[in-house]
């Protein structure tokens, strides 16, 4: 999808997967059946998704006013290129080309060190393939830090800041790739800026041209100047000055004035500088222009988490095939109803729901392998909220899960027995979920921590929602 919808699409997952007053079920119920209203049934999954974007930023924009300044922020500005034509022209007319004394050192003139440092690029790009994987990623992870330090500043938290590190590691590629452009135009600027700087002062000064050598002589300095200024002779019809006219050029004190003029030399090194710098930069732009127009219309949004999931097989009036996989201890009758109501609020109420047998500790590689083997659209791992989190059991048993089955997981910790245990002491039940959260978190899977006993009578009571986290 292009770079508006994908963005928007990314910022209602974040809000989708968490639990917020900003964004509720009911919100994204709304929102989806407006999708399916106004596309058809055979509408294309990007289309659907756009669709339901577009309409869920209804509702969330005049919520948060910080939403409402991200979506606005565009991603590309016209102007910045302005800008960059602004800063590298200045660079280019600020730069003492021809020196204090009125004289254009034929052997080192500033140009030479601008060609140089383009030619350094130019080999880097010719090589970059070697290790472009590498070096994208090292720029995606720049720009993610910058974005998430920017945003944490102006106000960024909880969905938002979510939706923030995805689409900066998303949007990388694009990223880099309009950077690149400023880059070029900006080295294009500089090349015009130095031309500028040589005929407007040119045009006013009257400029000689000289040298000096300890180890050259005349016959080596054209020696060595001749096929660096050959293309430009060719392209102009100015030739490079003889043996003779350079022996004349030499300066043998610096107290000795230049008679030679200077015209012809500003003349080939400007063609030099517009061949070797302003030309390519140019072109290299272009390309990077076009590519950037490409990756911006052509963003692959994943669709792999649980609740972005749910969404889809909505969409698509796809059934939601839920696996329940427990862990150390079995779900009650109670429970099981509980967890039933739970997973039809997750992913809707026509899901073709299948329990597992209960895995035991130790038995995490084996049985993982053998639940990972079954057909599912959405795993959910059942554990008690009374046992502790631990890497080597549960945090195995996630783990052997994600890495046998690309399938979305959820993790649901049934609070029931641990809140009757601790009723008297509502921290006792904090702490022991905000440790379940930071162990989700580690992991990189979602958690509901609820009450599973009576979560099916619960669900028509006024206020209680799950306690969710990602």
């Amino acid at each position: 999808m292009d770079e508006a919808a994908a963005r928007r699409v990314v910022l209602l997952q974040a809000f989708d997967a968490a639990e917020t007053p900003l964004w509720t079920r009911e919100d994204a119920a709304w929102a989806t059946q407006l999708a399916l209203r106004a596309l058809p049934p055979d509408a294309p999954l990007e289309r659907l998704l756009s669709e339901r974007a577009r309409h869920a930023m209804q509702r969330l924009e005049p919520r948060d006013r910080a939403v409402r300044r991200w979506l606005a922020r565009p991603g590309w500005r016209w102007r910045w290129v302005l800008l960059a034509v602004l800063i590298g022209g200045a660079g280019g007319l600020g730069v003492d080309l021809l020196g204090r004394n009125q004289i254009v050192d034929v052997l080192a003139p500033g140009v030479w060190a601008v060609v140089a440092w383009n030619l350094a690029v130019y080999l880097l790009l010719a090589f970059a393939p070697l290790g472009r994987a590498s070096r994208n990623e090292a720029a995606a992870g720049s720009l993610r830090r910058a974005l998430l330090s920017w945003w944490q500043h102006a106000g960024a938290s909880g969905p938002l800041r979510i939706a923030i590190r995805r689409w900066a590691e998303l949007s990388a590629p694009l990223a880099l790739a309009r950077i690149t452009v400023l880059l070029h135009v900006a080295a294009a600027a500089l090349a015009i800026g130095l031309l500028g700087s040589m005929y407007l002062r040119g045009l006013v000064l009257d400029y000689r041209a000289g040298w000096q050598s300890t180890f050259l002589d005349a016959a080596q300095v054209r020696t060595v100047l001749a096929p660096i200024l050959a293309p430009a002779s060719a392209l102009i019809g100015t030739p490079v000055p003889e043996v003779a006219a350079i022996d004349a050029m030499r300066l043998s004190t610096p107290a000795q004035p230049a008679t030679a003029p200077a015209a012809p030399w500003i003349h080939l090194y400007a063609a030099t500088l517009a061949m070797a710098v302003l030309l390519p930069r140019l072109l290299l732009a272009l390309v990077a222009l076009v590519q950037a127009h490409l990756r911006a219309r052509r963003i692959q949004v994943p669709l792999n988490d649980a609740a972005t999931q749910r969404e889809v097989r909505v969409l698509q009036r796809q059934k939601s095939q839920v696996h329940v996989c427990p862990y150390a201890q079995s779900a009650s009758a109670q429970a099981t109803l509980g967890l039933r109501a739970l997973l039809q609020r997750e992913f809707g109420d026509d899901l073709q729901l299948r329990i597992d047998a209960t895995t035991a500790v130790g038995d995490e590689d084996e049985a993982a392998q053998h639940l990972a083997a079954q057909t599912a659209t959405v795993r959910v791992v059942l554990v008690d909220l009374a046992a502790t989190p631990e890497d080597d059991h549960q945090g195995r048993f996630v783990r052997a899960l994600q890495a046998a089955a690309q399938v979305p997981l959820l993790v649901v910790a049934d609070e029931s027995a641990y809140r009757q245990r601790f009723a008297s002491q509502p921290e006792r039940i904090d702490e022991r979920r905000a440790a379940w959260r930071r162990w989700a978190a580690s992991h990189g899977v979602r958690l509901s921590a609820v009450a599973l006993d009576g979560f099916e009578a619960a669900l028509d009571a006024p206020a209680p929602r799950a306690a969710a986290a990602r």
